[in-house]
């Protein structure tokens, strides 16, 4: 019997964790051989894609025999070597004729109703055919709303998975918080897959979700929900995820490469990953010329759509990581958790209503644990202890990793805000960084901000060359900020006094509100009465005189310096408004980019305590005065 020796250590954020230490290879039997392990349960497994052909064939009348030795063929294995009997296929098909698919939907449509009674903000909606059969339906909860109206930026809408039993479409709208943990928006089952049920679905997605696309979204490679997006969502950047090709690769490619195949596959990863569309243009060309595969239909077909999957044509746009080949891995747990082929359509809303109010609370509480772990820190950089007030762990640790590879290369200065950044290693080549402190901007050709959110390497070492202790707020997208830093006020940092006031009671303060999130999250009861009770002592606090604007004011020096100080990203003004929902705030902020487009104000400081920006002094500030759009002189707090 093999042996696996582990030790549980303390990783990343203090977080325990087993590691593996050793291995022993020594077994006390004979291991069964490659055609007979298929018969072990643990490798019976069958593939929503195998359930779905499954029940096509059944559809057309072929026997169990005919369906499995076609399968055989299909997946170039021998006889008997696919990874589930006849006696699975034949269990898989009575789950099948057990079901009492309309009877079951309409008791799914009531079940809707009576939920939506409970609760107003549960959103679903349903199409009944010619025959008054349900032809598709889609749901979304409250706190899945909620969800989008932060996390919507990028969406993957997942569509590989079949409820059998049914046989309607699953299709699940996912999204990706800022501490990197899968969200949950809605839900939707398709009798059809064709255009016209896609173009519903996305819809009533968007009727869920106010009106509101994202800006991004990845999808399989269905060219019938590509169109269906082209025309409901057009502002919305489509692209296909790149796991769900590679996962077509085995029966595409390993029977035509053979033993070339896993080298060939290697190199596609190397061109996926590419920066250049040119280098792509080339290698795609040498790849196609070495491995012989003019002329091969997959091969034409990635090709043709080239600028929907390689990421050098998707650099420019915001991912939040989605792309990575490890994040299916997550997506599949979540979905699984919920998706059965013996699912009762009557139970299924509740199902993944359970499996998300579930993962919400763990999460919740992971998301705590880590808040108040001490973070561990690489470089001893003033850029890294920065980030890591204002970032979330997961942010952080993604910054982090280009801190500690930044030192690797050269920043050469060719002209005045003009930088080449290569490895230490390299000759030639290298990221071009533009970097001009008075325009108030920084950019690097690799890409990978746009892309990510995150500081490149390249960036940092420009940075860090220049004697830059800060990274300008600007570069640190309140989309990764932890919303309990004292850095996540939309760019600005929070008041913390230098002297003369009593900072013990801001960080109790401070801890008080954290755990008070904490508790509240725990159920909708404890949530409705915190946020009742904060109400109180919101009005209660705003009944006690402001600070006055005299000798004595209390000095705030915690300002990013004048050198750092860049504008909000394009378009803050709807991002801001789409993370609170407070317009007022938008306008605040909108009217102080408006004063920002003088040059003689940038340099000038607001001496009201409550403010203490750059660009305009306390005459015309916009938290005093007629300019107070709150009333109350509260501005931005």
């Amino acid at each position: 019997m093999s042996s696996i020796y582990a030790n549980r250590e303390r990783a990343d954020f203090d977080v325990p964790e087993w590691r593996i230490t050793g291995f022993s290879n020594i077994h006390n039997h004979e291991l069964l051989k490659s055609h007979d392990v298929q018969l072990l349960p643990a490798y019976c497994t069958m593939s929503s894609d195998d359930k779905s052909r499954i029940c096509m064939y059944a559809k057309a009348g072929m026997s169990v025999r005919q369906m499995l030795r076609l399968m055989e063929l299909e997946k170039g294995v021998k006889l008997g070597c696919l990874p589930f009997t006849e006696i699975d296929v034949r269990n898989l098909l009575q789950s099948f004729r057990n079901v009492d698919r309309d009877n079951d939907a309409i008791d799914l449509l009531k079940m809707c109703k009576d939920k939506k009674d409970k609760d107003p903000n549960f959103r679903y909606n349903f199409k009944i055919d010619a025959n008054n059969r349900l032809e598709h339906i889609a749901w979304s909860y409250a706190s899945s709303v909620r969800s989008f109206e932060s996390f919507g930026d990028v969406v993957v809408f997942d569509t590989t998975h079949r409820l059998d039993a049914y046989d309607m479409l699953l299709g699940i709208w996912l999204g990706v918080d800022n501490y990197g943990t899968n969200c949950f928006f809605s839900c939707v089952l398709l009798r059809d897959e064709n255009m016209q049920s896609f173009c519903w679905a996305i819809k009533t997605f968007l009727g869920f979700m106010n009106g509101k696309a994202p800006e991004t979204i990845l999808t399989d490679q269905n060219m019938w929900l590509k169109e269906a997006l082209a025309i409901e969502m057009p502002r919305t950047k489509h692209a296909f995820c790149i796991w769900h090709i590679i996962s077509k690769f085995s029966d595409w490619f390993s029977l035509l490469l053979g033993s070339q195949y896993d080298q060939w596959k290697a190199e596609f990863h190397g061109l996926y990953n590419l920066h250049s569309v040119d280098e792509f243009e080339l290698g795609w060309r040498d790849m196609v010329d070495t491995y012989g595969l003019h002329g091969n239909k997959h091969i034409v077909s990635l090709y043709a759509l080239r600028t929907f999957w390689a990421l050098p044509f998707l650099r420019c746009y915001f991912f939040a990581g989605m792309t990575s080949t490890f994040q299916p891995e997550s997506i599949n747990v979540f979905i699984q958790r919920f998706l059965s082929a013996q699912s009762v359509l009557e139970n299924f809303v509740e199902q993944v209503a359970a499996v998300i109010d579930a993962k919400d609370q763990a999460a919740s509480k992971q998301k705590m644990i880590r808040r108040n772990q001490k973070v561990s820190l690489k470089t001893g950089s003033p850029i890294e202890s920065h980030a890591a007030t204002v970032l979330t762990p997961y942010a952080f640790c993604k910054l982090q990793e280009q801190l500690v590879l930044a030192p690797q290369y050269a920043s050469l200065l060719v002209d005045e805000s003009y930088f080449v950044v290569r490895h230490h290693t390299e000759m030639n080549g290298g990221c071009k960084v533009l970097w001009a402190p008075h325009d108030e901007f920084i950019s690097c050709s690799c890409h990978d901000f746009e892309f990510s959110g995150i500081l490149c390497r390249h960036v940092l070492r420009v940075l860090s060359t220049n004697n830059c202790f800060h990274i300008p707020y600007q570069y640190l997208p309140i989309r990764w900020r932890d919303s309990f830093s004292p850095t996540s006020n939309y760019g600005k940092p929070l008041l913390v006094p230098t002297s003369g006031q009593p900072s013990g009671n801001i960080q109790m303060l401070q801890s008080m509100v954290s755990t008070l999130v904490s508790e509240s999250m725990e159920t909708d009861e404890r949530l409705n009465f915190a946020c009742g009770q904060i109400n109180l002592v919101l009005s209660r606090l705003k009944e006690f005189p402001g600070p006055s604007n005299g000798v004595n004011d209390i000095s705030y020096d915690h300002s990013p310096p004048d050198s750092l100080i860049l504008p909000e990203v394009e378009d803050s003004d709807s991002i801001v408004q789409s993370f609170t929902g407070n317009p007022h705030e938008s306008l605040t902020i909108g009217k102080l980019k408006e004063r920002r487009s003088d040059p003689l104000r940038k340099r000038r400081r607001c001496s009201v305590a409550c403010c203490g920006q750059f660009g305009h002094d306390s005459n015309e500030c916009p938290l005093m005065g007629s300019d107070d759009i709150n009333g109350d002189g509260l501005g931005f707090l």
